[in-house]
């Protein structure tokens, strides 16, 4: 199996546990639940476009950074004027945990988008009830049917709908519930990196529909080049976090690049 593949299998596996242990009944019973969520393609646009990320490890890449504490890092992008801020939940291949979010939501007042493998309407329950603003849907990770199902579900909650593409054949993934479109120059198969693989796959997509770019964006070229191409937003996580300050790191790229 592909790395992907794996992933998912546990994801599902792991899903049955929690489902059999606390109901849709008891997450809607959670005081964020019923917050109104942050429009993400709303500060994507208004703001730097960054969308920095919270990650302590990955499977390709391993530790990345063990140490940092949630709260005092998302409190330093928001303070670095990012858009928004990506928080890992995966714990098996992330070292993810939902607590996190919750943490990140009582520290600051920007889109919090949940990041993980999301394939079962539970876990859209999960995010509102942990204080998340968006949900990522992967398209490598689900039948065209399936996503169209779940991004209606989301936004039937209130919840922004982020949908990841590789490559040409995931386009048809795109429907009338997706805010935001990322493209991922990583291949999740492989976790190769396509730098040109954005620009290519932008081109295909609606003009009107906000863009984001993702994995590769190390420097201020690469990110320049993508906004001229009409990119709105960039996800940034391991360029910042594998520093001894992301907050600092981070708030040092946006200015380079003149985001703000």
């Amino acid at each position: 199996m592909s790395i992907l593949d794996t992933i998912i299998t546990r994801k599902r596996k792991d899903l049955d546990h929690t489902k059999a242990n606390v109901s849709i009944s008891e997450l809607k019973d959670q005081a964020h639940y019923h917050r109104t969520c942050l429009n993400f393609a709303e500060s994507i646009r208004n703001g730097s476009g960054i969308i920095s990320e919270f990650k302590r490890r990955s499977p390709s890449k391993g530790l990345i950074n063990g140490d940092l504490q949630v709260q005092s890092v998302v409190r330093a992008y928001e303070h670095a004027k990012v858009s928004a801020v990506s928080v890992l939940t995966d714990t098996p291949f992330f070292g993810g945990t939902f607590n996190d979010v919750l943490l990140a939501r009582e520290s600051i007042n920007i889109p919090i988008l949940r990041k993980d493998f999301i394939v079962d309407e539970y876990q859209l329950h999960q995010s509102k009830a942990m204080g998340a603003d968006v949900i990522l849907l992967i398209a490598s990770a689900l039948e065209v049917n399936q996503t169209s199902e779940l991004a209606e579900s989301a936004k039937e909650i209130g919840l922004n709908v982020f949908l990841e593409i590789h490559d040409e054949q995931e386009l048809a993934h795109f429907g009338k519930y997706i805010d935001v479109v990322g493209i991922n120059n990583r291949d999740l198969k492989t976790f190769t990196i396509d730098i040109e693989n954005s620009i290519r796959l932008s081109k295909k997509l609606p003009s009107n529909v906000p863009k984001v770019a993702e994995s590769g964006i190390s420097n201020v070229e690469t990110l320049l080049r993508m906004k001229k191409e009409g990119f709105d937003g960039f996800l940034i996580g391991e360029k910042f976090m594998r520093s001894n300050n992301p907050g600092e790191s981070c708030k040092q790229f946006i200015e380079q690049c003149h985001l703000i």
